[in-house]
């Protein structure tokens, strides 16, 4: 794996992680061990970080959860949540370094950092990553290079993008809001340009540094519908986003599924809970079957379900049009 100036900081994060150990964090729980269905002969303890808690990254790890349940796999975790604060990540980081632990799962980009410029030692899984590379997780998706691998959730924005067109196809401007210092969402906003020039539309940026800063953010836009990528900060504010949609009458496209289910008009996205349980999959092989992340290409999902919200189009005064309803899982 290249030596990135994140991981060559590596040591002293960690020693500043104990540190902020020591003073205490948030966020941490320990769960009970799963029944191990095949007789297995060990009791595996994984522990489990994640930056925040929304839908999207909650149902990522339970999927993981019920991949090694199905397996026979038993365990323990440890689960950690930062609660949208780096500091936090970086805390529960060298915890999870010094502690016993078989396997670490680090769900969503922030979280995956912070992790793998602590721990180096032990094997860790990311999920709900949209760019590893860029993340510098991995030297590339085909052969991470080191102890870190996983599944990305990269969205098709493209296709995300078109919904606004097909949907509203007057449209010429689109906002969109994202965490400015989160790399997953700088990548799909920059895929989010070019699909918007494509569609001729202009895109107009509200960067955000947490989840309070959203419903400013959203107040502030003046377009013809909003698009919210798969963002944690966003999401976990996406109520905010979600009331000025429909005091506008404008669209609303988000980058999953569980966000149309939070009130968001429509997607074209992946299922969270799959992707999850294709992690833990990756898992399974580590565990028990002695795999090397290094060598353990980076997965994702390769069918993209299509979601809308028809009580939230009623809201925002949209028409859905009729091949759109027929082709989607209705969720409102």
């Amino acid at each position: 794996m290249k030596k990135s100036p994140a991981r060559a900081l590596g040591a002293i994060i960690a020693t500043a992680a104990l540190a902020l150990t020591a003073c205490g964090s948030g966020g941490t729980q320990t769960s009970g061990s799963t029944p191990g269905a095949g007789g297995a002969d060990k009791e595996y303890k994984i522990g489990i970080t994640q930056i925040v808690a929304h839908p999207s990254l909650d149902a990522s790890r339970e999927g993981f959860k019920k991949a090694l349940a199905d397996a026979g796999i038993e365990a323990t975790y440890d689960e950690n949540n930062a609660q949208g604060e780096p500091a936090t990540a970086t805390s529960i980081a060298g915890k999870l370094n010094t502690g016993n632990f078989d396997l670490i799962l680090a769900i969503a980009t922030p979280t995956a950092q912070a992790t793998a410029q602590v721990v180096t030692n032990k094997p860790i899984l990311f999920t709900a990553v949209t760019d590893p590379v860029a993340a510098e997780l991995v030297e590339s998706n085909e052969k991470p290079g080191a102890n870190v691998t996983g599944t990305t959730d990269m969205n098709p924005v493209a296709d995300q993008i078109k919904l606004i067109k097909r949907i509203k196809p007057d449209a010429r401007t689109v906002g969109v809001i994202y965490s400015s210092g989160e790399v997953n969402s700088a990548v799909q906003v920059e895929a989010a340009k070019a699909a918007a020039q494509a569609e001729g539309l202009t895109l107009e940026e509200k960067t955000i540094t947490n989840t309070g800063e959203v419903a400013q953010a959203a107040a502030s836009l003046n377009t013809d519908a909003i698009y919210v990528p798969t963002d944690n900060n966003v999401v976990s504010g996406l109520a905010a986003v979600v009331q000025v949609a429909e005091q506008k009458k404008i669209p609303l496209i988000v980058g999953e599924g569980d966000s149309v289910e939070g009130g968001g008009l429509a997607t074209i996205g992946i299922d969270y809970e799959k992707l999850g349980y294709q992690t833990g999959e990756m898992a399974v092989r580590i565990l028990k079957d002695g795999a090397n992340p290094a060598d353990m290409p980076v997965e994702s999902q390769k069918e993209f379900v299509t979601t809308i919200n028809t009580k939230a189009a009623e809201r925002m005064g949209v028409e859905l049009p009729a091949d759109l309803v027929a082709e989607a899982t209705d969720v409102g």
